[in-house]
């Protein structure tokens, strides 16, 4: 980022000092009381014009018209703007109109947070604004903002590239104010999600982000080093094995929002550092838990939307329950008229030759089918699917199924053509389960490098007994997107992850 000041930037560094020089502090003490929000008295006012006579309110100056003795001025707050009228004998009843004719007219600008107080009247416009009695300066912008012209008291500005956007999220939050309900609505989707996690009695737990071993899922993790330790540590990957630990000591229901991190590419739909909702319940099974994420996923549309419905790019997606339900099989055979439920390694190889899907000699039984599925099912499933009874090559922590040979108990839920979920009945054989673990290692030896590593304190833990058990990973990003209409995984993350910022980038400011 270039440290050369632009000519806006000296101007307005020296309009602080010279507010300063005046006795007024440009960053005065943090407390400054705030009775009412822009919103609020643009709702009220109009249906009782009593209220709002002694209000107090703090923003960010947007646009401002000065026409001598009176001006125009209209700030944002954290919810919205409102227009004050600022007249100079209003807030400078004293013969010296300093704060006015100095500070206000010439030292202030756009983009400068102040505080008002006064009453709320109806112009002779029919705008409801506060007729200012006192200004407070609150905060002096040394940093234009990038607005580039405005009109009608409607403000155009130029920062609108997605790079900067995501670098300057603080900037785009101003500017583009319409994005600051994408993470309200993102916080609601997590308080309901966890007001119907405590509502059926599960514990919210938290659990080590720093392990000696990653695992949990197929995936590259990040490494690090503790120095008094003296050991290698890696940041998780999941949660699902300590969550599974606090099973067998006892616990009958355990969640945690966790961030996890993974090692692996970027795209508009993934972040290597990430947010999980994982849950574990004991004595229920994966077709008990589609129910659950069913009722979840639609008790949250329905806390953002007031509808089950909810606009997803050129789709509208609806999560009313029940919804629709394929093998993996099934889902294969159905989109491609191919059944490979019965098929080897060499002959999944060939069918992936006929669907001109890429493979190589990394890839077993589970990477091939699951490259299968993924190249000509996923895309076309639009409306909650889930997809469910996997081959046991992709899901070593699952459970055989109980009655199809080679099967695990799993399902992913699918919408949009995005998978937003994976649940499985959990895997409690120890035996097995080291088996399992073993095979993982020799793909690892073929090349696999998402292939998971054997953990022998968790076979332990197994050893002493797991209840059988529900398991269920729900992607809070991707949800996020998806019930907010957004169309990259970085338009719901406040500060997404970014390739170094360049020292010759310009200043977005309006130079």
């Amino acid at each position: 980022m270039s440290t050369e000041l632009s000519e806006q930037e000296i101007l307005r560094r020296e309009a602080a000092e010279q507010i300063r020089a005046l006795g007024i502090n440009p960053y005065p003490a943090p407390l400054y009381e705030v009775n009412a929000k822009s919103t609020e008295i643009l709702e009220k006012f109009p249906l009782d014009n009593t209220l709002f006579q002694e209000v107090s309110i703090a923003g960010r100056i947007m646009s401002r018209r000065v026409m001598g003795a009176a001006s125009f001025v209209v700030i944002q707050d954290s919810v919205g703007k409102i227009q004050l009228y600022v007249k100079r004998d209003e807030i400078c009843p004293t013969e010296d109109k300093t704060m006015y004719n100095v500070v206000f007219k010439k030292l202030l600008d756009i983009g400068d947070i102040i505080g008002v107080k006064g009453y709320v009247f109806v112009t002779q416009m029919g705008e409801t604004s506060i007729h200012v009695k006192e200004l407070t300066v609150l905060s002096k912008s040394i940093r234009p903002l990038p607005i580039v012209k405005e009109k009608d008291g409607v403000i155009y500005d130029a920062f609108t590239n997605p790079e900067q956007r995501y670098r300057q999220r603080y900037l785009d939050l101003i500017v583009n104010p319409q994005y600051r309900n994408v993470f309200i609505q993102r916080t609601i989707l997590v308080n309901t999600m966890r007001d119907f996690l405590n509502e059926k009695g599960y514990l919210e737990v938290e659990t080590p982000i720093l392990q000696p071993l990653y695992g949990g899922a197929a995936a590259r993790p990040f490494k690090t080093y503790h120095n008094t330790l003296d050991t290698t540590l890696y940041l998780r990957i999941a949660n699902e094995l300590f969550l599974k630990r606090l099973i067998v000591g006892g616990y009958d229901g355990v969640y945690e929002f966790s961030k996890d991190f993974r090692n692996e590419g970027m795209d508009r739909f993934h972040n290597p550092e990430f947010t999980q909702m994982e849950l574990y319940v004991a004595y229920k099974d994966y077709f008990w838990m589609m129910d659950i994420v069913e009722e979840m996923v639609e008790r949250i549309a329905l806390a953002l939307h007031k509808t089950t419905k909810v606009q997803v790019g050129e789709n509208i997606i609806d999560f009313k329950r029940p919804w629709k339900r394929y093998t993996m099989f099934e889902a294969i055979e159905h989109f491609t008229g191919i059944d490979i439920s019965n098929m080897d390694e060499a002959a999944l190889r060939e069918t992936c030759k006929k669907l001109n899907i890429p493979t190589d000699n990394s890839m077993g039984k589970g990477k091939l089918i699951d490259e299968i599925f993924g190249e000509t099912c996923e895309s076309k499933l639009i409306q909650p699917t889930f997809i469910y009874d996997y081959p046991i090559e992709m899901s070593p922590l699952a459970k055989k199924h109980r009655s199809k040979e080679g099967l695990v108990e799993r399902f992913e839920a699918v919408c949009n053509g995005k998978e937003i979920c994976n649940a499985y009945s959990e895997l409690n054989d120890p035996i097995d389960q080291r088996e399992r673990f073993i095979d993982q290692l020799e793909l690892g030896k073929r090349g696999d490098t998402e292939s998971m590593v054997l953990d022998e304190d968790f076979l332990r833990a197994l050893e002493y007994g797991m209840p059988p058990t529900s398991g269920l990973g729900i992607g809070i990003d991707r949800l996020a997107m998806m019930m907010t209409n957004s169309h990259s995984i970085q338009d719901v993350l406040f500060f997404p992850q970014m390739k170094p910022e360049k020292h010759n980038t310009q200043s977005t400011s309006n130079e």
